[in-house]
């Protein structure tokens, strides 16, 4: 259930994030990649991990996390590798 409830928001703040730029008839699932498939750019990133801490707090530390990953991961980073962590994060912090 909580992993529902956080692809609603991540997919809720990723079309604020992309804005008019991205078509609102794009369907994001748990399987969208960030470079692939919404060819998302390093600000975008930088502004959705910002957004996910307003949203979530200081538990989704989006940045740091993705700093650790490795370039494959980084490259391949699908919108459920997100959805997975905010609810390890979360599940962790509270």
């Amino acid at each position: 259930m909580r992993e529902e409830t956080s692809f609603a928001t991540v997919q809720r703040i990723i079309r604020q994030v992309l804005g008019d730029a991205f078509g609102a008839g794009v369907e994001i699932t748990l399987e969208t990649s960030f470079w692939r498939d919404l060819e998302i750019e390093s600000i975008e990133l930088v502004t959705l991990g910002e957004a996910l801490q307003l949203e979530y707090g200081e538990a989704v530390d989006f940045v740091t996390w993705l700093s650790g990953q490795d370039l494959t991961a980084m490259t391949e980073l699908k919108v459920g590798d997100l959805v997975r962590f905010i609810d390890e994060a979360v599940g962790q912090g509270g």
